[in-house]
């Protein structure tokens, strides 16, 4: 049987993606939850749906979002997040999230997360608009940090205290990605430990770890978040401390390309369950 998360020590959770359709049907793998990709199921029936339905019998399903462009400067799509709630009518996820990023403008949709000015206009903006989303959904959503290549010039507040006032001003919580953070800390050279002591282990209402790459583009190496791999040593040992820090907040594994047997995922998750306890019997010591 799943192994269904519990209050204070929720077991870790996959992402589920169509390559792992029939072996999660028939294999039910002992993990805390599912999560899935929201606009994949926007249609209206088909075998997604009806995997997802059946899914959820067995599992708490959360749905992860790349859509709302919460940072842009278009108006909110309200096709978008009328399917959106109708999805989480279906389903009633134990979480809906998307990203602190925005990805259209002029109703043109780009196929990437962009990053945001770190500024206070646009802090007021994004928030006013994660309070229009969750009153249309009628739900509190979680914003997930960015993985990042590249900077602003004019950015002055720390991105770890800017995601941090958007979820105090609009009520929302965070979607904490640890191996985000440990990517855009190398790139952009701040600690990523420091990143985690500054958010408040009240507002994390999840985290993400997945691979990421190291590629040279333009003479500079850069870590790349591919989903492709492995979790990194570096980003498991960073999440030992995100563990002890936010005991509270269900972990997810990622893995989006590339796609390994199930198997792979499952052991991964396992791994965060063995750091989590490790964590949970330092916090008892």
């Amino acid at each position: 049987m799943p192994a269904h998360p519990t209050a204070g020590a929720p077991s870790p959770g996959i992402g589920l993606r169509p390559g792992h359709y029939d072996a999660v049907l028939a294999e039910r793998p002992a993990v805390g939850f599912l999560e899935v990709h929201s606009e994949n199921y926007f249609g209206a029936g088909g075998r997604p749906l009806a995997v997802l339905d059946a899914a959820r019998r067995d599992y708490p399903v959360s749905l992860h979002g790349v859509g709302l462009s919460l940072g842009s400067a278009d108006p909110l799509n309200r096709e978008h997040l009328r399917r959106l709630k109708a999805l989480a009518d279906r389903v009633e996820p134990m979480l809906v999230s998307d990203h602190l990023a925005w990805s259209s403008i002029d109703g043109r949709y780009l196929n990437d997360l962009l990053p945001l000015p770190y500024t206070e206009e646009i802090l007021a903006h994004v928030a006013e608009r994660v309070r229009a989303t969750q009153d249309f959904l009628g739900r509190r959503i979680l914003i997930e940090n960015p993985s990042t290549y590249l900077q602003f010039e004019f950015s002055p507040i720390p991105e770890w205290e800017f995601i941090t006032e958007v979820a105090r001003r609009s009520g929302c919580g965070i979607l904490l990605d640890v191996n985000n953070v440990y990517v855009s800390a190398v790139n952009h050279g701040y600690s990523a430990g420091a990143y985690l002591e500054a958010l408040p282990p009240e507002l994390i209402g999840e985290m993400h770890l997945a691979g990421h790459s190291r590629r040279r583009i333009d003479g500079v190496d850069l870590l790349i978040d591919t989903h492709d791999r492995p979790v990194g040593d570096a980003v498991w040992r960073l999440y030992a401390r995100a563990v002890e820090r936010f005991p509270a907040a269900p972990t997810l594994i990622e893995w989006d390309t590339d796609l390994p047997e199930l198997a792979v995922l499952v052991a991964e998750a396992r791994v965060a369950a063995c750091i989590g306890q490790e964590a949970c019997h330092a916090r008892a010591a």
